[in-house]
């Protein structure tokens, strides 16, 4: 252990020590090593960002919950176009059959989109605001972010009393500075009451649930507002179903897979008139497009890191010929040929890391610089994954340019060695 630790030593100031007799001919041999970690990791680091405000927009929807809806959200709506659309929407008989028999299931709501409207208040008003109705467990199964005011209470949900939840942006432009709580808004013919206001939505790439520009309605009050048992074409209501406490989502699945064959009275050869949605779905359909992307980088990152060991190679062999004399002597002292390839190739490898610092610092600036720009629809940053797979690909740089150098150093003869100076 002793030995080991006074060759990674000696390695080191052997490393540093070439740095500094030859600055220009280090740099450009490193600056191989700097960009190729520049392009694979900074790849990796943006596709990763991409992906995890991808994902985080979908986990606003729940990964313990199953969305009944009429068509998949994977699937190609060109195949078989026709017979999805002949398909019925979820609708409030659904929802109360799955509410009632469904036993795996914690919570249950359905919700109908009712179109874009113009929300009116005095001489205000916003155009195209969705409004959506929702039953009263909605507010379980998303925990929604209040600026201020409540939910719906369980006495107005089940009277349809004339009160509706706004978003940020409604609130902002309807009101102003004017305190939105309590006041009156027209909508579809109906004065309803501001109860609560919505928390501004996050920066997020996909804003699948962005409600800034939406208002929530309870079910009960849409009854009377419109007409909810249409079936459009392209589907409007969905049901949730939240996955109980001890239960597992593949068991929810194939309850309400069960329940819902029996309510809509398919024979057993039917196919299902419905689809049941998950999130982990619609991650698994990006992973061949983060794919490709990392792999890109991989590329061209590699053409940089091909000239990068051949320079760093070059490195080593000009330092074993400017220490075969120091290796004979080391030899002919009883140095073993495993302690001579060591320090060689533990100095290459400390060389690479150093390259692959830099070359991480590059990263760094880069993709700081590019998270200040605001155009930028999404955070880019370094996390430590991405360090550690930077420095990981330096130490293997570092490997396969110094075992050929290394090797040599530690087959020579001392008595060769030694005359050759």
């Amino acid at each position: 252990m002793v030995v080991l630790l006074k060759v990674v030593t000696e390695s080191i100031l052997q490393a540093i020590q070439s740095l500094r007799s030859n600055k220009l001919r280090s740099f450009l041999s490193l600056l191989g090593i700097s960009i190729g970690i520049l392009c694979i990791i900074g790849v990796q680091a943006a596709v990763d960002s991409l992906e995890d405000n991808v994902i985080g927009s979908f986990d606003q929807l729940g990964s313990d919950v199953i969305y009944v809806s009429k068509f998949r959200w994977t699937e190609n709506p060109g195949e078989n176009f026709m017979k999805i659309m002949r398909r019925p929407n979820p609708n409030f008989a659904d929802f109360k059959v799955i509410n009632k028999k469904v036993k795996s299931a914690a919570e249950t709501s359905l919700n109908i989109y009712l179109g874009r409207k113009t929300i009116e208040y005095r001489s205000s008003n916003v155009e195209r605001v969705v409004v959506s109705a929702v039953t009263f467990d909605y507010g379980n199964i998303y925990v929604l972010d209040y600026e201020k005011g409540r939910y719906f209470s369980p006495q107005e949900y089940q009277y349809g009393a004339n009160k509706a939840i706004i978003g940020h942006t409604v609130a902002e432009e309807l009101f102003g500075s004017i305190e939105p709580i309590g006041k009156e808004i027209k909508m579809m013919g109906r004065k309803v009451e501001v109860i609560g206001v919505l928390a501004k939505s996050g920066e997020n790439l996909f804003d699948i649930m962005n409600y800034d520009e939406s208002v929530l309605v309870s079910y009960e009050l849409a009854k009377k507002m419109a007409n909810l048992n249409t079936n459009s074409a392209f589907g409007t209501a969905s049901i949730s179903v939240k996955v109980a406490d001890g239960s597992s989502v593949g068991k929810l699945k194939d309850e309400v897979t069960g329940v819902l064959r029996a309510h809509r009275r398919l024979k057993p050869k039917e196919e299902d008139n419905f689809a049941l949605n998950e999130i982990s779905a619609i991650g698994e359909a990006f992973d061949p497009f983060f794919k490709v992307l990392n792999t890109m980088g991989l590329v061209v990152g590699m053409f940089a890191i091909f000239v990068g060991v051949f320079s760093v190679a070059n490195i080593m062999f000009v330092s074993v010929n400017e220490r075969t004399n120091i290796i004979g002597i080391k030899k002919a002292l009883g140095a073993k040929k495993y302690i001579i390839l060591l320090e060689f190739l533990i100095e290459a490898i400390i060389l690479c890391l150093i390259g692959g610092l830099l070359g991480l610092l590059l990263v760094y600036l880069v993709l700081t610089g590019l998270s200040g720009v605001e155009s930028m629809a999404f955070d880019i940053y370094l996390s430590a994954n991405n360090i550690v797979n930077g420095l990981i690909w330096s130490t293997g740089i570092g490997v396969v340019a110094g075992i050929v150098p290394a090797y040599l150093a530690s087959r020579m003869d001392p008595v060769d060695a030694i005359r050759s100076k």
